[in-house]
């Protein structure tokens, strides 16, 4: 069994705003093996983002962490000082945020940006950190890394920002990196690029990797394990494959029909999910997605459904899974009920 570099349990994160106490995070758990890439997938507002930087102890006032553990390697690092983190953050865990057009500082050149970073983690000197930003610049496909060291972050594109950003963050070899819509704001093309380079890396420097994104298709075909979120909590988890061919969640089900598909021919149209995502000053009493859930029952509005087992590692949060449940066919193929349920 491969070592947990990063295990967060119950973890419930909540922003104090004027209009009352935004519950953004509310009670995810999870774990990253070494040299596993997990994928973190749901809507704009489900708290993918807001989990990533509670990780990284980021989350500003008026936010705040309420409880839970985030372990790694052992160390809860929800009881570390500010102070404390900073030999954390750049070093044993890094961070690749949403867009690479703004997260680079326009007045520092590419290579003092990641010289800084090895320089106040590693014992090495200002010579010895050029050379290995060089390193690191080749290593994420930056050609003539020898010259490009010394431009400014708008003499790259936004595809090569990115791959700058992506130096940066594995200049000191983390255990764990946390990749937030890497992304964002790129062509498709460059999208495909910095995936692929991503998987690369991590074969190469054995770096577990959280993939936080609400586009499906991008983690289809690197992630080893996926978790959905919606209303601040975990609807579903379960390996790549079980989440993408035999999903479980009604939630799951509509994120699938929403992804393009090749061979959906001319006719083909995206299916949305109807409705809005649940205010989340008052959350619903019961499932989060029951409003929008074409299979709600009248339990799904009062309580929320505990976990229902299917296999090693995959589980789902629907009263539709409980042994007693009525069976319901879906246009999935997968029938509701206690079919395959432990």
């Amino acid at each position: 069994m491969k070592e947990k570099i990063i295990e967060v349990n119950n973890l419930q994160t909540s922003f104090y705003t004027h209009l009352g106490e935004v519950q953004a995070v509310r009670g995810v758990s999870f774990n990253v093996a070494k040299g596993e890439v997990l994928g973190i997938v749901g809507e704009s507002g489900s708290g993918k983002s807001v989990t990533s930087m509670s990780i990284m102890k980021l989350v500003s006032y008026p936010g705040k962490i309420k409880s839970g553990e985030i372990l790694f390697r052992g160390e809860d690092l929800a009881k570390k000082t500010d102070k404390e983190m900073l030999s954390v953050r750049g070093d044993k865990i890094s961070m690749i945020f949403q867009d690479p057009m703004t997260s680079l500082n326009p007045v520092y050149t590419i290579g003092n940006q990641i010289i800084e970073a090895i320089i106040r983690h590693q014992n090495v000197g200002k010579d010895e950190a050029r050379e290995k930003a060089i390193e690191m610049l080749k290593l994420v496909g930056i050609p003539s890394p020898e010259e490009r060291i010394d431009n400014y972050p708008h003499e790259f594109s936004g595809g090569m920002r990115q791959r700058a950003m992506i130096a940066i963050a594995l200049s000191c070899e983390p255990d764990l990196l946390i990749a937030d819509e890497p992304t964002t704001a790129l062509d498709v093309t460059i999208q495909a690029q910095i995936m692929e380079l991503l998987k690369e890396l991590k074969n190469k420097v054995d770096t577990s990797i959280i993939l936080i994104t609400h586009d499906l298709g991008v983690v289809a075909d690197t992630c080893d394990k996926i978790i959905v979120m919606y209303g601040g909590l975990v609807m579903e988890r379960g390996s790549a494959q079980e989440i993408f061919y035999t999903p479980k969640h009604p939630y799951t089900m509509g994120l699938m029909k929403s992804i393009p598909r090749l061979d959906a021919g001319d006719d083909g149209r995206l299916i949305p999910i109807p409705g809005t995502p649940p205010d989340l000053i008052k959350p619903p009493t019961g499932c989060p997605f029951s409003a929008r859930c074409p299979y709600a029952m009248k339990i799904c509005t009062q309580e929320m459904p505990g976990y229902t087992k299917f296999g090693e590692g995959n589980e789902a949060a629907c009263w539709l899974l409980h042994k007693d449940a009525p069976e319901v066919e879906v246009d999935t193929g997968v029938v509701r009920g206690d079919v395959n349920a432990k």
